[in-house]
């Protein structure tokens, strides 16, 4: 799905589809998303510039800008305040937290940003966009969604971890279980047949819950 022909999508995006591409003002000038392929992005929105609780998400995704380099995330804000706004907002940030926002925050006046992706939602607000975080892949395919209320902040540690996560899977082919940190252990797909479990059971190299439930070692997983 696109926006570049002005009109809205049928429908909003979802996980293991297109993300939709866009041309807007940011703070970095006109960008667009296809700019950015080739990267693993966070797209998130915010609800309003010169806010409490956004402040605080601001500051935090500034602080940690070198832990999204690291992954190879490009995070890019939205909200539907003017440039001049966001521009203002980010120079009192840098200046009151010692903080540098490096990262573009688009100017999403019209809202076709926030429509295209479902980031405002009538039952919290009729123009202003919830919480909303849009794991984008370097194909531009939508791999995780997490929507937050106004009132609640949003957790950088899980943010980032989600990325972890979704790279693990894509490089070992494995899932990563609850509560899943860097370097843990991977959830093996369940075996399709009985001889399969029956192999399953005699392998040394997995934890075995039981035969539908194995983990194995990142460090092994790596060295297969």
């Amino acid at each position: 799905m696109s926006l570049d022909n002005g009109n809205a999508p049928t429908r909003l995006p979802r996980i293991n589809e297109p993300a939709p591409d866009f041309e807007a003002k940011s703070t970095h000038g006109v960008i667009r998303l296809s700019d950015y392929k080739g990267k693993w992005v966070m797209l998130f929105s915010h609800p309003a510039d010169f806010t409490p609780v956004c402040s605080t998400e601001f500051i935090q995704f500034a602080r940690r800008a070198p832990d999204f380099q690291k992954l190879n995330v490009q995070p890019i804000g939205v909200s539907v305040d003017s440039v001049y706004s966001h521009i203002a907002w980010v120079r009192t940030l840098e200046e009151k937290a010692g903080v540098k926002v490096t990262f573009p925050v688009v100017a999403d006046l019209d809202t076709r940003v926030a429509q295209a992706y479902g980031m405002i939602h009538p039952g919290a607000s009729d123009t202003a966009p919830v919480r909303a975080v849009f794991f984008i892949d370097p194909k531009q395919v939508v791999r995780a969604i997490l929507y937050y209320p106004q009132s609640t902040g949003r957790n950088v540690d899980e943010i980032l971890r989600v990325f972890e996560a979704l790279q693990t899977t894509d490089t070992f082919g494995f899932s990563t279980p609850a509560d899943w940190k860097k370097g843990g252990s991977l959830v093996l797909p369940p075996p399709q047949t009985q001889a399969d479990a029956e192999k399953r059971a005699a392998d040394r190299s997995v934890k075995l819950t039981d035969w539908f439930l194995a983990e194995k070692e990142l460090e092994t997983v790596a060295k297969t």
